[in-house]
């Protein structure tokens, strides 16, 4: 595959599973900061947006950033058309029968002179953070039932930076004010360098470089480095009401660590997927996909691993591990580093053994004959 001169580095990607090219060599950090979000649990109430705001976005000039958004797809978007936009720019992305990516990346298909294909949003883009929020795929006609399988459907996706192993922001940045802390896998800028030129904004396909208008620099999620470095997970993990999130440090591909929920999820399990794996990024947040949406719309956002991860998921009933980690989701503000089953409970441990969660494990029985009522479990 030729690609541009500027591509010095061919780096390893594993979730495209393939050598790909970008400006720097690779170096991953000691642990990689990862999140594993469970979307089939989200009600789009906007918590995690809110706790996000007030603490970090409040100030002048922050008014249209939402370092964390939880938006309705199939139409909503923020920036409007973030995806599509790139999406389309790509112009077509294929897989082999093994799970290799063997369309270009972001970096591969960047135009001559420049470091990545990416796109540069409009003010009106950041207008509408709400657009298409509980639009569903098409009209419920009169007389609809759900029968099983939904023929019209909807779903949330809460999206932060994902603090790529190979961030276009910091490729792009002609300032070298990007950078990615060793320690825990953070991408950070370093606001003293930056002019706002704004590359990190285009480069970024997800969208998570912000301009800030008064202060006339970038800025971003900062991934809560100061909870993080005590030890505890970011706001908008342990403020989501529905426990859908869970934090923690992904190991490396060639050394995960079963008894860590994360390296559990993603690279045992594989039940937890990177968004938009094909842009080549290596994006450090993983989704659960949604089970009741068309396969093809999922393929396109979370790559070929999709059939695997609903089946595992909805097989959780039946895996006590998998669903002692599901149990661990928003059970404790501290970052869980380890965990085990011991009887019929979950126990999430701190990087020192120390017990930080104790949990039941169990699935709810359909009828509640104490309460007369009928209970429902997600998988």
């Amino acid at each position: 595959m030729s690609v541009a001169s500027w591509l010095v580095s061919k780096v390893k990607n594993w979730q495209i599973k393939r050598e790909m090219g970008y400006p720097y060599a690779e170096s991953r950090p000691d642990k990689q900061i990862a999140y594993v979000f469970d979307i089939n649990k989200c009600i789009a109430c906007q918590t995690c947006s809110v706790a996000c705001k007030t603490t970090w976005t409040s100030g002048k000039g922050q008014e249209v950033m939402f370092w964390n958004n939880v938006e309705t797809k199939p139409y909503g978007g923020y920036p409007l058309r973030w995806d599509l936009n790139i999406l389309k720019r790509l112009n077509g992305q294929s897989w082999d029968k093994d799970g290799t990516y063997t369309g270009k990346t972001v970096f591969e298909a960047a135009p001559q002179g420049e470091r990545v294909l990416g796109w540069l949003p409009g003010e009106e883009d950041y207008s509408y953070p709400n657009i298409g929020e509980d639009e569903c795929s098409e009209i419920v006609e009169r007389g609809d039932f759900f029968s099983g399988i939904h023929k019209v459907w909807m779903f949330y996706l809460a999206r932060i930076c994902n603090h790529c192993t190979y961030p276009a922001c910091l490729a792009a940045c002609p300032r070298k004010a990007i950078y990615k802390r060793k320690e825990d896998g953070i991408v950070l800028v370093d606001q003293s360098r930056c002019r706002g030129y704004r590359e990190c904004v285009r480069a970024c396909p997800y969208k998570k470089t912000f301009f800030n208008l008064v202060t006339r620099i970038s800025e971003k999620c900062i991934g809560c480095y100061p909870l993080v470095e005590k030890g505890e997970q970011p706001r908008c993990v342990t403020t989501c009401i529905g426990k859908i999130r869970l934090q923690g440090f992904l190991s490396k591909p060639d050394s995960p660590r079963k008894d860590n929920p994360i390296d559990f999820l993603v690279y045992y399990k594989r039940v937890a997927l990177p968004l938009y794996p094909q842009f080549g990024l290596e994006p450090n947040v993983y989704y659960i996909p949604p089970v009741h949406v068309p396969r093809e719309f999922l393929y396109q956002m979370f790559g070929p691993g999709v059939d695997n991860a609903i089946e595992t998921y909805r097989n959780a009933k039946n895996d006590k591990e998998l669903l002692a980690v599901f149990m661990l989701f928003g059970s404790t503000n501290k970052i869980i580093h380890s965990f085990k089953v011991e009887k019929e409970y979950a126990l999430g441990f701190d990087n020192s053994g120390e017990l930080l969660a104790r949990v039941p494990v169990y699935i709810r029985p359909y009828f509640d004959k104490k309460n007369g009522t009928y209970r429902h479990n997600i998988p």
